[in-house]
């Protein structure tokens, strides 16, 4: 509740490394209109709504921390 988006991504990662990512980016989806036509660097969604987008944001910030 109190993390960020990059945050979330970054926690994922150091309790699952890897395999934890690929299996939020393949099996889960924040997308408000439930788009999972559309897969993105940062999983499926429209990629246009505020949750994609606040989605998209998280994943790339937290990919330009971790390298």
């Amino acid at each position: 509740m109190w993390l960020d988006k990059r945050q979330t991504w970054a926690l994922a990662h150091q309790l699952g490394g890897a395999a934890l990512i690929e299996l939020i980016i393949e099996q889960t989806h924040t997308c408000y209109l439930g788009d999972r036509s559309q897969r993105h660097a940062w999983g499926y969604g429209c990629g246009n709504c505020p949750a994609c987008l606040l989605r998209a944001r998280g994943y790339e910030a937290w990919l330009a921390v971790a390298g």
